[in-house]
């Protein structure tokens, strides 16, 4: 008997006004796996992320997670239902220190011993952020950041990781480190969505993944086969 996906979109069309962004958009992440989502600036990643966390409705088409649909849902309520996401440029709150940031991240925790149970498993797994606990957000390095925006994220215990570009804007030597961080987070049982323009790193972490190109999915498969795609070669791998 075939599981059913954690996520699925079917058939999803989104506009913004009289532009269509995405044109029939079927994908699904299933539980416990690291799907991407390969494609170049302005191909409609994001627009995918916000149409699935419902700040965009789709014109067409069902948005389902863990078998109940949520296109229409209110964002606040996606969120409870085990959804968290990492934004493209991380957007952090600056003036907050680290523990603030990640206090925003579990915020219907607040005053109870689950928030302290909670940060120290971030902690455990970044213990770069307890070193600077008490940092200023906007003070920290670009890979300190990325940390700190991902645990935040992590302080909701999702069932599903949404990450948008998260290694977008860093040095090569922190890329590593995020992409690692990302093969860690799903080893402990987070199903992770990756929206990445770094098709090379991607592609060796991911399960299966999807190509998007001006709001169509023009490739998909398991990660060997997209490594192994023409589509994927020609425009990622051969630089």
């Amino acid at each position: 008997m075939r599981r059913r996906p954690l996520l699925e979109l079917a058939a999803v069309s989104t506009r913004y006004g009289a532009v269509t962004v995405l044109r029939g958009i079927s994908l699904t992440v299933r539980k416990g796996e690291i799907t991407c989502l390969l494609g170049p600036n302005g191909a409609g990643k994001t627009t995918l992320i916000r149409t699935v966390l419902g700040l965009v409705r789709p014109v067409d088409g069902t948005v389902t997670f863990r078998g109940e649909r949520i296109d229409g849902v209110r964002t606040n309520r996606i969120v409870e239902r085990g959804i968290a996401v990492v934004p493209e440029g991380r957007r952090l709150f600056p003036r907050m220190t680290v523990t603030e940031n990640l206090r925003m991240g579990a915020y219907r925790a607040w005053g109870t011993a689950e928030l302290a149970a909670r940060m120290g498993e971030i902690f455990a797994l970044f213990p770069r952020l307890e070193e600077r606990r008490s940092q200023v957000a906007a003070t920290m390095s670009g890979g300190e950041q990325a940390m700190l925006a991902i645990g935040r994220a992590l302080m909701s215990r999702p069932a599903l990781l949404l990450l948008d570009e998260p290694s977008l804007g860093l040095a090569p030597r922190l890329v590593e480190q995020v992409f690692d961080l990302v093969r860690s987070i799903n080893a402990r049982g987070t199903t992770v969505f990756l929206v990445e323009q770094n098709a090379r790193k991607t592609l060796a972490i991911a399960h299966r993944g999807y190509v998007l190109q001006k709001g169509e999915i023009v490739g998909s498969g398991t990660a060997l086969e997209l490594r192994g795609s023409e589509v994927v070669r020609h425009a990622y791998l051969t630089h």
